[in-house]
């Protein structure tokens, strides 16, 4: 039986009340199940952690999540889900949110090969010539990020991405007593998912997302930010989208079941970035206060 306060939260409620219950939740070792979201006709959203009866709830929006640094227990995470769940958003979220840094492996690549680095160009050679990047390079290349920040609250997206790099991942942590103690799975049906990808577009030297639908720029075509032309992929399309979920199902699903063993895996699911990221932020609190 869950907690009261878990029966049915507002998506966006993150109240002192469901973040006890949540903490309670996480504290009785059941933390690697899912928390689901659903979206009713009205739009209106919910959390729910299991299936149970319907009750009232107070929906706030999501700009009225609070903001806070982490303090206590250091931040240790690792986003994980298929391509276009929404990763990229979600650690932009958690980092705005909480004061973490996030590290995104392909922000780290494109940085390392920008700059002219050692590890850089032999990405650069790997990429130019249709390779893979290796995943003893890509470890090197997180290495020396992490190395930066030994005290810091810390999330890791798009690394690692299979089994090997799972285990050289954890040997490092082990070396440096950072051993991961989150890891998040976001659950987006696949032809919601679809449908995103062919909206998406992106600011590639910031690797800032928007999506026509959901998330539009304010001009057409133009980043917020800087006012740069964004870009379609390439590979965003039906095709490759099938192409690399089936890539995503062989080689990082199984990552799944790996951290689910050592009992720091919890999927959050929904439809929606929006919809997710309230129980995501509940989660953290509730985690990490």
């Amino acid at each position: 039986m869950l907690p009261s306060g878990l029966r049915r939260l507002g998506c966006a409620s993150a109240t002192s009340s469901s973040l006890r219950a949540l903490g309670r939740y996480r504290q009785s070792g059941f933390g690697a199940g899912i928390v689901r979201c659903q979206s009713t006709i009205s739009s209106t959203s919910e959390a729910t952690v299991s299936n149970d009866e319907s009750s009232n709830a107070q929906f706030l929006t999501l700009p009225q999540l609070r903001s806070r640094p982490r303090s206590g227990i250091p931040v240790r995470m690792l986003i994980l889900g298929a391509p276009g769940a929404g990763k990229g958003t979600q650690s932009t979220r958690i980092r705005e949110h909480f004061g973490v840094t996030a590290i995104s492996s392909g922000d780290v690549l494109r940085r390392n090969i920008a700059q002219g680095t050692d590890a850089g160009m032999l990405a650069q050679r790997a990429v130019s010539s249709g390779e893979l990047v290796s995943d003893e390079l890509v470890v090197e290349l997180i290495r020396n990020e992490l190395v930066t920040l030994p005290q810091s609250n810390w999330l890791l997206d798009g690394f690692p991405r299979n089994i090997a790099q799972a285990q050289a991942l954890d040997a490092m942590l082990a070396s440096t007593n950072q051993s991961l103690n989150a890891v998040v799975n976001l659950v987006v049906p696949e032809d919601v998912i679809l449908h995103r990808i062919v909206e998406r577009y992106v600011h590639v030297p910031s690797g800032r997302v928007y999506n026509l639908t959901y998330n539009p720029p304010k001009v057409s075509g133009i980043d917020d930010v800087t006012g740069e032309p964004l870009e379609h992929r390439p590979d965003d399309n039906p095709e490759s989208f099938r192409r690399r979920l089936q890539q995503y199902h062989e080689v990082t699903e199984p990552l799944l079941d790996y951290y689910r063993r050592t009992g720091v895996l919890t999927s959050f699911a929904g439809t929606t970035s929006d919809v997710i990221y309230p129980m995501l932020h509940a989660y953290m609190d509730a985690r990490f206060d």
